[in-house]
């Protein structure tokens, strides 16, 4: 915890209040697409190809490694000609078998779960392939399962690993025929991520900065997020996560259609805008004003199922007239991957702002280190 708030229009307020370099992590995706794809093709993931199409694709990973598993479901869509889901826990669902392909991605290589799902995939005869840190006991599992082992180099915290651990799993996934990730692509995605990161670079103000502005306007709110589609949830539930870790601050998300038959109710609770009353009525009671209010952050996706598009503007028009503030952001590119990649590197940066002007610091996880060794 830092004390002062740091001032975000004061580039070393923000590296006082930013001592783990929390921003520079987020700053480095574009370089850990370039650096991911140099080491996956050094493990040899080319040479899946060689054993075929696989019946499942299956991603094993916790926190912010099974993101990367996240960001591949969201990839490959609904075009995608066999199914391929991310698993958190310490189980393999019981139709895992020797026909299908098994990621297990750690970042540290040392989570216990994923550890044990990799160990349970050897057992099973499951085609395997490890993303973790060089030297760790999910590498030792490697090893012995004869699977390939892509190593991975930490931006300093998993969560701000996102790229480093994906782009691994899309060139497996592109070996087995599964999907069509060219360099070109890989290359233009990293191009995004690095204007994005020159838009919300500390020395930025305010008022031109994208990651800054929207933290401004989360301060004090409890973040409702919400995707317009498949793969706008994804990255609405990785700001969720962001938000939690990097600013220790609480946020609900969500994804449309499912969100307007159980979220959209909070608009009419205690946590909604009407809870403070008309703004315009200067005789209102401005002791219940204290009460934290929802703010709607919508991430929306350049491809919206028309009733989507019907349902976010509806929603939207419902939450401003209950004064609930609402902000939309507009994924950017035209290939899946870098529309997921331009909504995640923003809210990101979101995250950390939010963190340094509440006067957080970002980088440590307190609260999960004592869990872990209060269950070790």
């Amino acid at each position: 915890m830092i004390s002062t708030p740091a001032d975000l229009d004061d580039a070393a307020s923000i590296a006082e209040g930013d001592p783990g370099e929390m921003l520079r992590q987020v700053a480095s995706s574009a370089a850990q697409i370039r650096q991911a794809q140099l080491l996956a093709a050094e493990a040899g993931i080319g040479g899946l190809a060689a054993d075929g199409r696989p019946r499942a694709v299956v991603v094993a990973g916790m926190g912010g490694s099974a993101i990367a598993g996240d960001v591949l479901v969201a990839v490959c869509g609904l075009s995608s000609p066999v199914p391929v889901v991310t698993v958190r826990g310490y189980q393999l669902p019981g139709w895992v078998g020797a026909a299908d392909l098994v990621f297990a991605v750690s970042c540290s290589g040392r989570t216990e779960e994923t550890l044990a799902l990799a160990a349970e995939a050897v057992r099973r005869g499951c085609r395997l392939v490890c993303v973790g840190a060089a030297d760790s006991p999910l590498k030792q599992i490697a090893v012995q399962g004869r699977a390939p082992y892509v190593p991975v180099q930490s931006a300093g915290q998993p969560r701000a690993t996102l790229w480093g651990l994906t782009v691994p799993l899309l060139m497996a996934v592109r070996a087995v025929g599964l999907l069509d990730v060219p360099e070109t692509l890989l290359e233009a995605t990293a191009a995004r991520l690095e204007d994005i990161s020159h838009r919300c670079r500390p020395s930025s103000e305010t008022f031109v900065n994208p990651g800054k502005q929207l933290a401004a306007d989360l301060a004090g709110s409890v973040p409702m997020v919400w995707g317009t589609s498949p793969l706008a949830g994804v990255a609405a539930y990785r700001f969720a996560c962001q938000l939690n870790e990097n600013a220790k601050y609480p946020a609900v998300h969500g994804e449309l259609p499912e969100a307007d038959h159980n979220q959209v109710m909070a608009f009419d609770g205690p946590f909604g805008g009407s809870a403070a009353g008309d703004p315009d009525d200067f005789f209102r009671d401005r002791t219940e004003e204290s009460a934290t209010g929802v703010h709607l952050v919508v991430l929306r996706d350049t491809e919206e199922h028309p009733q989507v598009t019907k349902r976010r503007e509806a929603s939207s028009d419902l939450a401003r007239e209950r004064g609930v503030p609402v902000t939309e952001l507009m994924a950017e590119g035209t290939h899946p991957l870098e529309r997921i990649a331009s909504l995640i590197a923003l809210t990101d940066y979101a995250s950390v702002y939010l963190a340094l002007t509440s006067g957080i610091d970002p980088t440590p996880v307190t609260a999960i280190q004592e869990l872990k060794a209060r269950i070790a």
